[in-house]
């Protein structure tokens, strides 16, 4: 029996029996998909938050008030302590710097007449602009002072001002913001979210006084931007001595971009294998099936085994059919389930079209090496029962 003999004997086998086929080759196809769908959603998940970091430039640190350990994670926890305007303008005059910004943040409710909406508010200087590449659509962004001198402008977010006044230019008009009263000075362009922050949903003010608005005395985090990446870890360790000296303890945590990224990069990295090996588990019952399908096909078919041995053909050719039967139904189902799953990203990504979420070019050759191992495990058992069928007593109706 040559292979393609094999080859054609198999597949006459599985269409006689469709139905069956088809439930086993679903079954593969949705483990395929499932392992390809959440392969493409976690790498896109990882690659958001590359290109988040990445629109930032790759000169930032960032200070953290309190004293904590970052390796292997993500530089959250610790003991907080106060972190500031004067430890801000210390860090400012760093050498090496070439610009920073304070961050404090809370949030409240911006009212303009009778509509109102309650938005994260961030209380930053005139430089975070240009540190985050913030654009603005209309009028200026927060003007340049002393981050001591509070003062009472406001820039909106692009749908805080589309909810707040429709198509009317909201510049120069004033909003309160809890208590206190602003004066519109401008409006984000479209931004949508990044790391932590949806621009389109919020509103900035100057710092000092979101920290007396929010009775505040620290500030929530500083940015810092270098003139040159080489010298990153230079700066880093000058920024600490300045604010150890200052605080006379080892109080705040100056971590890289760098450092933030390999973070969040092996965490969605290690999720990714985990979803995928969750799906995985689809794929062994799948197999089973397989297995089931198989040895209820060598027990139909005794008969025809015992007269393909009966008219030469070898244990080993019979083993070799019967396995191709298997493969040829995990060969389907993975092919389905590339389709399925590929499919099922881009319905994602029809509805949400920001996130880069694709599967990887090794996703599709390892999902379709899986489907493929799968048939042959659990394919072989009862490809070599049916090798081990006697002819005599097959023919006979008779034996195992």
């Amino acid at each position: 029996m040559s292979f393609h003999d094999g080859l054609a004997f198999a597949w006459g086998a599985l269409r006689g029996h469709r139905l069956r086929t088809t439930l086993t080759v679903v079954g593969i196809a949705v483990g395929i998909g499932a392992v390809v769908a959440l392969t493409a959603l976690g790498e896109g998940a990882r690659r958001y938050v590359v290109q988040e970091f990445a629109a930032l430039g790759s000169n930032l640190l960032i200070v953290l008030p309190g004293k904590v350990e970052t390796s292997g994670a993500a530089p959250f926890g610790g003991v907080l302590r106060d972190l500031t305007l004067e430890d801000f303008q210390a860090v400012e005059r760093v050498t090496g710097v070439k610009m920073a910004a304070p961050l404090a943040s809370g949030a409240e409710t911006v009212r303009f007449g009778d509509l109102s909406r309650s938005v994260p508010v961030l209380g930053t200087t005139g430089e975070f602009a240009p540190l985050r590449r913030l654009h603005v659509a209309q009028g200026s962004f927060l003007p340049a002072r002393e981050p001591h001198v509070g003062g009472f402008e406001i820039v909106l977010g692009f749908k805080v001002a589309k909810e707040l006044f429709g198509s009317e230019s909201p510049l120069g008009k004033t909003v309160r913001v809890g208590p206190y009263r602003f004066r519109v000075i401008g409006v984000l362009a479209p931004r949508g979210r990044g790391l932590g922050f949806d621009f389109d949903e919020l509103a900035l003010i100057p710092v000092r006084t979101a920290m007396r608005i929010f009775n505040r005395t620290s500030l929530f985090r500083i940015l810092v931007e270098c003139h040159d990446h080489r010298d990153m870890d230079t700066v880093r360790k000058r920024v600490e001595e300045v604010l150890f000296r200052r605080h006379r303890a080892q109080d705040v945590t100056v971590v890289s971009q760098d450092a933030v990224l390999e973070a969040f990069s092996s965490i969605l990295r290690t999720l990714t294998w985990a979803l995928s090996g969750i799906a995985a588990v689809s794929l062994l019952v799948a197999g089973i099936g397989i297995m089931n399908v198989m040895l209820v096909a060598v027990t139909e078919r005794r008969r025809e085994i015992g007269l393909l041995k009966a008219v030469g053909v070898t244990q080993g050719q019979v083993l070799v059919v019967f396995l191709m039967e298997a493969l040829i139904l995990a060969g389907l189902g993975g092919v389905l389930g590339l389709g399925l799953g590929t499919g099922s990203v881009w319905v994602f990504k029809g509805f949400y079209p920001n996130f880069p979420a694709s599967p990887p070019s090794w996703a599709f050759a390892a999902a379709l090496s899986v489907a493929l191992g799968v048939g042959a495990l659990f394919g072989l058992w009862p490809a070599a029962r049916a090798a081990r069928v006697d002819p005599v007593l097959a023919l006979a109706g008779g034996g195992r």
